[in-house]
């Protein structure tokens, strides 16, 4: 029998403006909300899958991308969230790594918006 979420409501929907991390405490857990560009709310565990460090203080931006040798463009379609300790980048839709084979992931929370409410599913 699959357990239930615990469903937090965090804030009012316009405590969480486009480009801006905030961090709450859930349940023991640190997480880190952001609204993207798109308007999309992602939840994120404030922990780096390599070693640890409080990854949320890192950088959101595009991913940069390349058709072949002498030719480089930041997609900013998407959004990734670079930890300021390794420097890895980490897909902010799936939360896989950006360039690597076998791609370590962050921790990701269901995070919605409901009547102008941001809702936390644990």
């Amino acid at each position: 029998m699959a357990r239930e979420r615990q469903r937090i409501t965090i804030g009012s929907a316009d405590e969480f403006p486009a480009g801006q991390m905030k961090l709450i405490s859930a349940n023991g857990r640190e997480i880190g909300v952001i609204r993207l560009r798109s308007g999309e709310l992602r939840a994120i565990m404030n922990r780096c899958p390599h070693k640890g460090a409080p990854i949320c203080r890192g950088i959101v931006g595009g991913v940069w991308d390349s058709t072949g040798p002498g030719e480089l463009m930041l997609d900013t379609n998407r959004s990734t969230l670079v930890c300021p300790w390794h420097g890895f980048e980490f897909d902010l839709e799936t939360g896989k790594e950006v360039c690597w084979r076998r791609p370590a992931s962050l921790r990701m929370y269901r995070v919605e918006e409901i009547d102008s409410e941001v809702v936390l599913s644990l």
